[in-house]
């Protein structure tokens, strides 16, 4: 029995419990009954397995876009994907890495994190020269035109995009200077912008003075190079000179200018249309027919005209009289007398009778505009032109001088 015991001991730990003793098992503890016994045995708490590199486990492949891995294999050799592989993460010249700079294969076979380079440098633009250009004739404008700009990455080469701020080349730019702006993008949005600048010059000659009683029309600008300007006299007055002039590339007007002097009108014509030819275009008629000098209506119209002579030559009208019976009868405009001959063919142009007052007014064209049997006001005369018969050149003339009568 001693001998048993003795043999039991060695192989037991050295832990006895009584039988009355009920054996206790914590789960987990590394300890477990032994029912026959009563001893309680001790086991060793496991530890967590090492990781076996002999099994090949595997991560994707690190392929960095515009940078490198750098991998160190556990195993060596190439096994730069293999379990517990370490790679050291970088990017090329004008790359920026964002992200972890060094990464684990792991046992799920992932990467301990990730990575990726951005590209930071702009791109290179180089723009065209500035340049200056002169206005062709007659024009304000001037047509440019240049080559794009030049534009490189500092990556990978690739321009994703190029805008311009401005007219496109071959436009016509006006008179000043334009600021031409170009701006190149990456595949990483950065960006790069350049400008010059576009001139044009118009050549300008001198203003112009309208002549005394008279007034200009010019093409164009009216003093640019190639505009022309032609002088024209107002009613009543006939152009003296070269008719127009012409602004030269030198800035200088061609000829020289022209003056207005008063009309002379020529009565010594043999019919009444070679009168009549004489204010085409020029001045307007109030031809005024009579039976006789002592007509009332006659007088009190002459009366009322007289008084008006600035209002009539403001609005180029010129009046002709033909009052009496023949042998008698006068025909005068002012001072001049007309022939018997013109009278007859004037009172059958224009249908006027000697029996009673009659008027009637001719536009510039030689057309009957409007027929009085008994006096007018000038002023009625007057608002009928300004209404019906001036010229855009009139009115103009007509708003800048409208306070010149009174």
């Amino acid at each position: 029995m001693a001998s048993q015991l003795t043999q039991r001991g060695a192989l037991s730990l050295l832990f006895f419990l009584t039988p009355a003793v009920t054996p206790t098992w914590y789960a987990g503890s590394g300890y477990y009954p032994d029912e026959s016994y009563n001893e309680v045995y001790a086991e060793e708490v496991p530890r967590a397995p090492a990781l076996d590199y002999r099994v090949p486990r595997w991560c994707y492949t690190l392929n960095i876009q515009d940078g490198e891995a750098t991998c160190y294999s556990p195993r060596g050799g190439n096994y730069h994907s293999s379990l517990g592989t370490r790679c050291e993460l970088s990017c090329d010249r004008g790359f920026r890495l964002i992200g972890r700079r060094s990464v684990q294969c792991l046992p799920s076979r992932r990467w301990s994190g990730t990575a990726y380079c951005r590209h930071i440098d702009p791109p290179k633009i180089r723009c065209p020269h500035s340049r200056e250009k002169m206005a062709e004739p007659e024009k304000l404008t001037a047509r440019v035109y240049w080559d794009p700009p030049l534009v490189k990455d500092s990556a990978d080469g690739t321009i994703t995009r190029v805008t311009l701020r401005g007219p496109e080349p071959g436009s016509h730019f006006p008179e000043g200077e334009h600021v031409i702006r170009y701006t190149a993008y990456d595949r990483a949005y950065n960006r790069a912008s350049c400008k010059f600048i576009v001139k044009v010059q118009v050549r300008r000659c001198p203003s112009l003075k309208p002549p005394q009683h008279g007034y200009l029309t010019c093409t164009s600008a009216g003093d640019n190079y190639g505009a022309t300007c032609e002088y024209h006299c107002d009613g009543g007055y006939d152009r003296q000179g070269t008719p127009s002039r012409v602004c030269q590339s030198s800035r200088q007007w061609s000829g020289s200018p022209p003056i207005c002097t008063p009309m002379k009108i020529n009565v010594n014509v043999n019919s009444a249309a070679g009168l009549l030819d004489q204010f085409y275009e020029k001045q307007r008629l109030l031809i005024i027919s009579a039976p006789d000098p002592s007509n009332r209506y006659y007088k009190m119209q002459i009366s009322m005209l007289q008084q008006s002579t600035c209002g009539l030559d403001l609005r180029h009208v010129t009046i002709i009289e033909l009052v009496g019976q023949p042998p008698q009868e006068v025909g005068r405009i002012r001072e001049q007398q007309l022939s018997a001959n013109i009278i007859e063919e004037l009172r059958q142009f224009q249908r006027l009778t000697r029996s009673y007052f009659n008027m009637v007014l001719i536009d510039k064209q030689g057309i009957d505009r409007d027929r009085y049997m008994e006096p007018v006001t000038p002023e009625e005369i007057f608002t009928f032109i300004d209404d019906y018969l001036l010229s855009n050149q009139e009115l103009t003339q007509r708003r800048e001088q409208r306070d010149i009568c009174e």
